[in-house]
């Protein structure tokens, strides 16, 4: 990967193409997370590459391609979701019973993510579903690791109240969400 970022910033387009085509599971993966339709996700991720490749001559670090493209990424699906003022808020959320199927556990996990504010949505995305740790989330986000740390926390306890008890949030992974 770090071959085809020095190629992209000398101009190679090929180069970027590939390293999109890297990432771009990723990146959808994120977008979707933190968009409230396929559209907006579409349209943040789009916009996203583009500003990544007329900006990729200011990335300093080959090494950080990923984690530079993610954090324009966040930019810009925080500033369309503000433009388009499509946050929605539940003033009432239904109790679920506790013998939900599996196979509609799944689903309920990411209509309680989608309820969390974006801030605490987009640290439980990039730690539960991206896998990435508190200190590679501080990077991206561009917060301190204890601001990473107190936003999963008050994210976990935020989705602690709107879904099934039996589901111990704290100690586990995407795996199991």
């Amino acid at each position: 990967m770090r071959l085809d970022v020095i190629k992209a910033q000398k101009g190679d387009k090929e180069a970027f193409c590939r390293l999109i085509k890297q990432v771009e599971p990723s990146l959808y993966r994120m977008a979707s997370s933190i968009m409230k339709s396929e559209q907006e996700c579409l349209d943040a991720a789009q916009e996203a590459v583009l500003k990544a490749y007329l900006s990729i001559g200011s990335l300093k670090s080959p090494q950080y391609f990923k984690t530079w493209i993610t954090r324009i990424l966040i930019r810009e699906c925080t500033r369309i979701l503000k433009e388009r003022k499509k946050v929605v808020h539940f003033d009432h959320v239904e109790a679920r019973e506790n013998h939900l199927p599996p196979h509609e556990q799944g689903d309920y996990v990411q209509e309680a993510i989608e309820m969390l504010e974006d801030d605490h949505r987009i640290v439980i995305t990039l730690y539960y579903f991206q896998d990435l740790s508190v200190k590679e989330i501080a990077k991206i986000i561009q917060q301190s690791e204890g601001t990473v740390k107190s936003r999963l926390s008050r994210a976990r306890k935020k989705l602690e109240k709107v879904m099934v008890r039996d589901i111990p949030l704290g100690g586990i992974r995407h795996e199991s969400i």
